[in-house]
């Protein structure tokens, strides 16, 4: 591998570890630092679809009904989610994130904000400008 590569390799892979040392800060301010990736993405999907039932988060995350019973128990005890029936149909009912279940699904993206104002507090302005127009031309 030559240098530059090597330069790149280090760079990037030290910038990995900051938005992951920003994940697991996320995470253990919620007090759920053993959280899985699977877990995560659970949440992350009951976020995303919003009036989710046991049926549908089952049908989504391709798991049975049962499981997805256990799971969200397990994110009940969390703190995580919470159950609510519909207004309309008293058999139905959904599953609802807590505010700190929202925050952990949504924990990448926060990690990625506190990522950038940490490269805004170490870089002045002309440096996050040219930091952007490098990274524009790769992406």
């Amino acid at each position: 591998m030559s240098a530059r590569v090597e330069r790149l390799f280090e760079v990037f892979e030290r910038l990995f570890t900051i938005k992951d040392e920003c994940s697991c800060e996320i995470l253990s301010e919620c007090g759920l630092g053993d959280m899985t990736a699977k877990q995560i993405a659970y949440l992350k999907a009951i976020d995303e679809h919003g009036d989710v039932t046991f049926s549908r988060l089952a049908e989504i995350t391709g798991n049975s009904k049962p499981t997805i019973t256990e799971m969200v128990d397990r994110f009940v005890r969390m703190e995580c989610a919470y159950r609510q029936k519909s207004p309309d149909d008293g058999r139905v009912t959904y599953i609802r994130l807590t505010e700190k279940g929202r925050m952990v699904a949504n924990a990448e993206e926060n990690a990625l904000h506190r990522m950038i104002k940490r490269i805004m507090r170490t870089l002045d302005e002309n440096e996050v400008d040219l930091l952007v127009e490098i990274l524009k031309k790769v992406g």
